[in-house]
């Protein structure tokens, strides 16, 4: 196997530092480091991607233009890797967190962990100095996030579907679709006439389990067309096991357009035309008042809503 060329996190995060100061000994100091550690640091950067990155002179240091470049990539890869970690903080809190946050397998996946940076984010500049709030975040599908609002064991919940579901509060933050999609190869991706409702009801799907919001959004366009979904091939219960599964080789599956999109325009994936109606929102749920309750969980609406 050949030796990466991508520097470590802590090495992409000093180099995006020095070409926002200008200068390595500031971005040194901002990494708690000497300016001599963090100049072997560039270095073995600068000898692992074989390219130089940065330019010194008597003004300071700046990007040359392959520093740019990397640059730019270095810290789409670093904001996405905070996204996760927050997300992942979240899923290992106890209920004893400030704000206690569970959401459908799709949303969990492609917008919680941004949603929840942006609320850190947001608390750390606000006046006062006071602590971020600490969340909990718990995965599931969309009857299971209803039942956890309605229990008391979520503050907040965010779930997918057609209609807004009952015992709770809602409002909509975001607008969705499903896609048919197969793996690259699949004969049925190079179908070309959209699929009618009864072809989609003839077919054996890999799928989810009752009580997601994807396949309620499925069965009820079938219902509309009086019919009922076949038995699923497969049936799993995440959102990244279905589409690991179709990539794999399995049957066609429903997925979010959020979800495969990077595997669409890779090719890896090949979107199969329907005629169903498949949209769908995407609702922040609470119990009370018809407003969110003021403070994180009035804030994490407003970001989901922006």
């Amino acid at each position: 196997m050949s030796t990466s060329r991508v520097p470590d996190l802590a090495g992409l995060r000093l180099l995006v530092t020095i070409g926002r100061h200008g200068s390595i000994g500031a971005a040194a100091r901002e990494a708690g480091v000497s300016q001599q550690a963090a100049s072997e640091r560039l270095r073995g950067i600068e000898a692992q991607t074989g390219l130089t990155l940065v330019r010194r002179g008597p003004r300071g240091s700046e990007l040359t233009p392959s520093g740019v470049v990397v640059t730019a990539w270095a810290a789409r890869l670093i904001d996405l890797t905070d996204e996760i970690d927050t997300a992942i903080e979240g899923l290992r809190g106890e209920r004893s967190r400030d704000l206690s946050v569970w959401a459908s397998m799709t949303i969990a996946d492609s917008l919680m962990p941004r949603w929840l940076v942006q609320l850190r984010q947001r608390q750390l500049h606000q006046p006062g100095g006071a602590a971020p709030t600490s969340v909990s975040l718990t995965a599931g599908n969309s009857h299971q996030v209803v039942e956890a609002v309605v229990d008391g064991s979520a503050h907040l919940g965010f779930v997918e579907g057609v209609d807004a579901p009952r015992r709770v509060r809602s409002t909509t933050v975001a607008e969705d679709e499903l896609v048919l999609v197969v793996a690259a190869g699949d004969p049925l991706g190079r179908r070309r006439r959209p699929l009618t409702a009864q072809e989609v009801a003839g077919m054996g799907l890999t799928g989810r389990e009752p009580g997601s919001g994807t396949r309620e959004v499925v069965e009820r366009a079938l219902a509309a067309a009086g019919l009922l979904m076949h038995p699923s091939v497969v049936e799993l219960t995440t959102t990244t096991a279905v589409r690991e599964a179709v990539l794999a080789g399995s049957a066609p599956a429903f997925l979010s357009t959020r979800v495969v999109t990077r595997d669409l325009e890779s090719g890896h994936l090949v979107a199969v035309p329907t005629e169903l109606d498949l949209r769908r929102r995407f609702r922040a749920i609470w119990v009370g008042s018809a407003q969110p309750p003021a403070g994180p969980v009035r804030d994490l609406v407003a970001i989901a809503r922006g």
